[in-house]
């Protein structure tokens, strides 16, 4: 994925927060809009979990699990919605309450149109996107693997990114064109090896050229490999459905290669989870 630098959002100046670890990074989402993404620095884990770990079903300690997502919440000062994500491309809308009651939510998106609550979404490879319609009339967090980002196991079908555009702009009232998007850290292109299956999940040929799917040479012919551009993958979808290019932002990170500030299932198997939170500030 390529985007221009200085659409990259500044860390310190975009947001109140403060005292944060190293390498956590606060997107810049437009007014009246929160947005942090956590890294591995910092928290309560020991290893192989250390140190800010929020996923509770790695095997990590609860207690300190529940210590991390509490400080993290203490950050944000708002209350963040933890989703159990399955890899599909269900997204629902959260209101103040959601998730008071301790039940699960099974999604991988969430939006809101409503302060006191952050969309949250976990991964360690996976691509986090978040979304801000303007004016802060609403948010959202999408979880992109490749199987959500494609559809969910449908040939180029319906997935995350569509889904959570429609339901941005339906809920807000704003055209995709309107939509600010950011692509956070998640396994790069040349870490992500792919075979043909991901290629089909994407409807794309194995035996054409495809710009985000770039073969391996030292791959097999019986069992070709690929390296797939997950983030450009999720930039195309986006363009597609009217979000304009330059409102598309993010930076060039990669989980695998990043072992002291990301967790990454790819390089390290057993390992935690960071998290992308976006919120809708208290209104005055």
């Amino acid at each position: 994925m390529t985007i221009d630098p200085a659409a990259t959002p500044r860390h310190a100046a975009a947001s109140p927060l403060h005292g944060l670890p190293a390498g956590w990074i606060v997107p810049a989402m437009g007014a009246g809009v929160g947005a942090l993404m956590t890294a591995r620095p910092g928290g309560h884990s020991n290893a192989p979990y250390a140190g800010c770990n929020l996923g509770d079903h790695v095997g990590d300690a609860p207690d300190a699990v529940a210590l991390n997502r509490a400080d993290v919440a203490a950050l944000l000062g708002v209350r963040p919605v933890w989703l159990r994500q399955v890899h599909g491309h269900t997204v629902v809308r959260l209101a103040s309450d959601s998730g008071l009651d301790g039940e699960p939510i099974e999604a991988d998106g969430a939006l809101t149109t409503e302060p006191g609550v952050a969309c949250t979404v976990m991964v360690a490879d996976c691509l986090p996107v978040l979304l801000a319609a303007p004016e802060g009339r609403g948010v959202a967090a999408l979880h992109a693997g490749w199987r959500g980002l494609a559809g969910a196991g449908e040939l180029g079908g319906r997935g995350i990114v569509e889904t959570g555009v429609a339901a941005l702009c339906e809920a807000t009232g704003c055209a995709p064109a309107d939509l600010l998007a950011w692509l956070g850290p998640c396994i790069g292109p040349s870490a992500f090896e792919v075979g043909a299956d991901v290629l089909t999940g994407f409807a794309v040929s194995p035996n054409e050229p495809h710009p985000r799917f770039v073969p391996r040479a030292d791959s097999s012919e019986a069992a070709p490999r690929w390296l797939a551009d997950l983030a450009g993958l999720a930039q195309d979808r986006l363009v597609r459905l009217g979000v304009r290019a330059a409102h598309i932002l993010g930076g060039p990170w990669c989980t695998v290669s990043e072992p002291s500030r990301f967790f990454s299932f790819r390089r390290d198997g057993r390992t935690g989870r960071q998290a992308a939170c976006i919120w809708l500030a208290p209104r005055r």
